[in-house]
C-alpha cells in the first residue's frame, strides 16, 4: 500500500450513526416485549459490533492512505481489537440463546458488555506477560552496553506497570460474596481500573503497529529533499553510532533513487549544538556525508533545531528556501519515525520517514520513550476518550447491578 496518496481524511462518523440505531433497536425491543426478543437484541448487537469492526479497520487503511503519522492509526487499529473482542463474547451469547432462549435475559447481554474490558485485558495477557519480560531483558542488555541511567530503565517500569494492573484485575476479578450494594460498588471499580489500563493498552497496542508500519515503510524514490533529524552527541560513541545509522539510511536512500531513476536530491542535516556538545549535530553530518563522497553542494546544514519539533520547524524554512514545490522525505531511527512524522505534519510538510536499523536491545526501551512522548501530546482529545470509555463501562455496571 502506498501512503499519503489520499487527499480527503477518512471520517467515522458512520460509526455513531451505527451506534445510534443500535441503541434506539435495543431500547425499543426492550421496553416492547423485555425478554421475550432476547435472540433479536442479540443478533442485533452482534451485526452493531461487526459493523463497527469493518468501519474502524477501512478507515485504519484509509487513514493510511491519507496521512500515517496520525493518532487515528492509533486509535483506529487499537480500538478495533477491542471490539472484536466484544463480538467474540457477544457470539458466545447468541449461540446460548439459539440453543436456550430463557437462558439468558437483557441484563446478562449488558453484563457480557459490561466484561469486555477486563476479559479483553486478560486475554492479551499471553502477549503482556512476554512483552514485560522482554522489556525487561533489553533494558538489562541496555544497562550492561551503555551504562545505567534513568531512562535506560523506562521499559522495566513500563513492565511492572503492566504486570501490576493485569495482576490487579485478576485479583478482584472472581466471585463476590457481599450485599446488592457492596457488589455494586465493586463492580464500578472494577470498571473504573479496567477502563483505564484498556485506554492504555489499547494505545500501546496501537502505537506499537503504527510504529512498526512506518518503521518499515520504504518511500516512493521521487524526492527532492531528504532530511536526516540529529541525534545529541553528548554520549560519545553511543550517540555517534545512531547518528551515523540515520545519514547512512539517507545515502543508501538517494543511491537507490540515483540508480532507479537518475533524479538526484539534496540532503538537509537539522541538528543544532548543545551546550555539551563540540559541534552541531548539522555540521557532523555534514562532515560524515563529505567522507562518504557526498558532494557538498547537495547538503545544505539547519543548526538551530534542539528538538524534534524544531528539526521539522526550521527545515521547513530551508525546504521554502530550496524548493518550496520539493518532494520531501525524512531519514531517522526506526523507533523515530512514527512521532518525527506527526511533527512533519504539524509544521505542514507532507513528507514520508524511512527508519535507520537500531541495535535490538536499544530500540524496546527508544520505543517506550516515544510511546510515552505520544501519550503527552494532545492530551485533552485523550482525556475526552478516555473518560467516555469510563463513563461507557460505570453505565454498564449500573445498568447491570441497579439497585
Amino acid at each position: 500500500m502506498k501512503f499519503d496518496t489520499r487527499d480527503k481524511k477518512p471520517k467515522i462518523w458512520n460509526v455513531a450513526v451505527v451506534s445510534a440505531v443500535a441503541v434506539i433497536s435495543v431500547t425499543v425491543l426492550a421496553a416492547a416485549a423485555g425478554n421475550r426478543y432476547i435472540m433479536a437484541i442479540s443478533l442485533i448487537m452482534d451485526a452493531y459490533l461487526a459493523c463497527v469492526i469493518v468501519m474502524l479497520i477501512t478507515a485504519f487503511f484509509r487513514q493510511l492512505q491519507y496521512n500515517p503519522y496520525s493518532y487515528n492509526v492509533i486509535y483506529y487499529l487499537g480500538f478495533s481489537l477491542l471490539v472484536f473482542s466484544a463480538l467474540v463474547f457477544n457470539v458466545l451469547s447468541t449461540i446460548r440463546v439459539f440453543s436456550n432462549p430463557a437462558s439468558l435475559s437483557i441484563e446478562q447481554i449488558l453484563s457480557v458488555l459490561n466484561s469486555t474490558a477486563r476479559n479483553f485485558l486478560i486475554l492479551i495477557s499471553v502477549l503482556i506477560i512476554p512483552f514485560s519480560a522482554a522489556l525487561a531483558i533489553s533494558n538489562l542488555l541496555l544497562i550492561k552496553h551503555e551504562g545505567f541511567r534513568p531512562v535506560n530503565i523506562l521499559g522495566i517500569f513500563m513492565g511492572v506497570f503492566l504486570i501490576g494492573g493485569l495482576v490487579l484485575i485478576l485479583r478482584y476479578n472472581r466471585n463476590f460474596s457481599g450485599s446488592p450494594e457492596e457488589l455494586r460498588r465493586h463492580e464500578i471499580t472494577m470498571s473504573l481500573v479496567t477502563s483505564f489500563y484498556l485506554y492504555f493498552e489499547c494505545m500501546m497496542i496501537g502505537a506499537i503497529a503504527a510504529g512498526l508500519i512506518a518503521a518499515f515503510y520504504e518511500p516512493e524514490r521521487d524526492k527532492d529533499i531528504v532530511i536526516i533529524l540529529g541525534y545529541s552527541l553528548r554520549d560519545g560513541e553511543a550517540s555517534v553510532s545512531v547518528l551515523k545509522e540515520r545519514v547512512d539510511r539517507a545515502i543508501a536512500f538517494r543511491e537507490k533513487q540515483l540508480r532507479e531513476t537518475g533524479r538526484d536530491l539534496i540532503f538537509i542535516t537539522s541538528g543544532g549544538k548543545g551546550t555539551d556538545e563540540a559541534l552541531s549535530e548539522s555540521r557532523w553530518m555534514h562532515d560524515y556525508l563529505i567522507q562518504q563522497g557526498i558532494p557538498g553542494n547537495i547538503i545544505v546544514e539547519e543548526d538551530q533545531s534542539a528538538t524534534t519539533h524544531e528539526n521539522m520547524k526550521f527545515s521547513k524554512i530551508k525546504i521554502q528556501e530550496i524548493n518550496p514545490k520539493a518532494k520531501v522525505a525524512f531519514s531517522t531511527s526506526n523507533y523515530h519515525v512514527f512521532r518525527s512524522g506527526l511533527y512533519a505534519r504539524r509544521e505542514k510538510i507532507r513528507a514520508l520517514g524511512m527508519g535507520a536499523k537500531t541495535k535490538w536491545y536499544f530500540w524496546p526501551n527508544a520505543s517506550v520513550r516515544e510511546f510515552g512522548g505520544i501519550l503527552i501530546e494532545h492530551r485533552l482529545k485523550q482525556a475526552i476518550i478516555l473518560f467516555g470509555l469510563i463513563a461507557l463501562n460505570v453505565i454498564l455496571a449500573l445498568l447491570v447491578y441497579r439497585a
